[in-house]
């Protein structure tokens, strides 16, 4: 039993991750090619970047709700249920990315302007960032139809797609951005463009797969509103969750920019801030990619889970979840260990700053610890999302959210530091994470068997 569990949990895990990963090359890759350009082009770039996954990333829900969803009824054996739900997943896509897009477009100026860059800087980010906005309904189109697939447990076609699709990207940036034979190219206009042609294609292909299944199973393509509604009323808790989770990294670098100033203390004047702010987004960054690696296992979770508790069988998805558990903490000890050994070397390969190189040893120290109480909190939140719990997950995360902010304020103001703020971030907010999550676990609440039902 405990081998064909783990043959289940890899194969949905392994191209979950790998996709997972493939993802941020979108942009990765348009920095590459952009930065080339000149500083003012990157740095406009990187404003559109944060804006621009800030609106995508309130939208994970698309894939999350849509997986479980999808899985539950996959369980219960109507797949055309199955798939008729993922259709209208997508279709609240489609209506959102509209929204988005016409909102972005219009208030592309204002929004850049918010962050006070210049006016060049500012002009070349909302150059970017106006084109890329009409990327916005194929990126979310790609989320549902993603889920869709992961509710089938197919987490293999989505990392093709993903794969083919940064290899198409980076192709198009060369040619927009730089030109082709005698034609001089569009500078960053090129690669907000490319950028946009790439998620079409991508959306396209996956819309494509999806389309192809529903058609096997005789499920209804055509938007149906209640269907549209009831998965709309379920990604409201998803929203908030996401929400939590985004405030709380906002927060804690705050926290960073405060904490900086105390911890030199008016006796030392040349401390300067952004040695702190430099590392701290070097740790971010290197915390998030590893939160690729357990996240992989939470997907693996949502797609089981919603199928084991879809057939009605809790004492399966009891001994499932009590196995992705135990990988979550052997892959956040594996995860660790890999941080804390490369802790050392890792800042020479991003900087060539002294003083970020020093002060990011003991940070990622610090992570290293937190990545086996990672690895439990991401799988759980995989578990609970499958089982279509949001509205705890939603109360769960302002409940965590209350309790962390005043702790890591309070904390940067009386002692400051970098490694202080990390310390709280790892024990206060991911172990206050986990007891809420834990909690959830260990009762029966959320052991709801049976498909998904639809209301008008």
């Amino acid at each position: 039993m405990r081998q064909e569990l783990d043959k289940e949990i890899w194969r949905l895990s392994v191209p979950a991750f790998l996709a997972l990963v493939a993802e941020p090359l979108f942009l990765l890759s348009d920095a590459a090619i952009v930065g080339h350009l000149g500083t003012p082009e990157l740095a406009g770039l990187g404003i559109a970047a944060v804006v621009l996954q800030t609106v995508v990333g309130l939208c994970v829900f698309l894939a999350y709700g849509t997986t479980a969803s999808v899985a539950r009824h996959l369980g219960a054996g109507n797949r055309r249920a199955a798939l008729a739900q993922g259709v209208d997943g997508v279709w609240l896509a489609v209506g959102i990315g509209l929204v988005a897009t016409l909102a972005g477009v219009a208030l592309t100026g204002p929004l850049v302007g918010l962050f006070g860059a210049g006016e060049v800087v500012t002009d070349h980010a909302a150059t970017y960032l106006r084109l890329a906005f009409l990327g916005v309904v194929p990126l979310l189109v790609m989320l549902a139809t993603t889920g869709v697939l992961r509710g089938l447990q197919d987490t293999r076609t989505p990392l093709v797609v993903a794969v083919a699709g940064n290899a198409l990207n980076i192709v198009l940036n060369l040619v927009l951005v730089y030109g082709i034979g005698g034609w001089t190219g569009l500078g960053i206009a090129g690669s907000a463009i490319g950028s946009v042609l790439a998620q079409i294609a991508s959306a396209a292909a996956l819309l494509a797969v999806v389309t192809r299944a529903a058609r096997a199973e005789g499920a209804p393509l055509g938007p149906d509103l209640s269907g549209i509604r009831a998965a709309a009323r379920a990604a409201v808790a998803l929203v908030i969750r996401t929400l939590t989770l985004r405030v709380a990294l906002l927060v804690t670098t705050y926290a960073v920019t405060i904490g900086a100033g105390s911890a030199a203390g008016p006796s030392d004047p040349t401390a300067d801030p952004a040695v702190d702010l430099a590392t701290h987004q070097l740790a971010l960054t290197l915390w998030t990619f590893l939160a690729f690696v357990l996240d992989a296992i939470a997907i693996a979770a949502q797609a089981i889970t919603g199928r084991y508790l879809g057939a009605g069988d809790v004492e399966g998805t009891r001994a499932v979840t009590r196995r992705m558990v135990q990988w979550g903490v052997v892959s956040g000890i594996v995860t660790g260990v890999l941080l804390a050994v490369a802790s050392p070397v890792l800042g020479r390969l991003f900087t060539d700053d002294p003083e970020v190189q020093r002060l990011l040893v003991p940070v990622l120290l610090v992570a290293a610890l937190a990545q086996p109480v990672a690895g439990v909190v991401f799988v759980l939140d995989g578990v609970l999302i499958g089982a279509g719990d949001g509205t705890y997950l939603a109360w769960g995360g302002i409940v965590t959210l209350v309790a962390y902010v005043p702790l890591v304020l309070v904390a940067a103001h009386l002692v400051g530091g970098l490694v202080i703020v990390w310390a709280v971030f790892c024990t206060a907010f991911m172990g206050a994470r986990l007891v809420v999550l834990a909690l959830r676990a260990r009762g029966g609440a959320w052991l709801v068997t049976g498909a998904p039902t639809v209301s008008p």
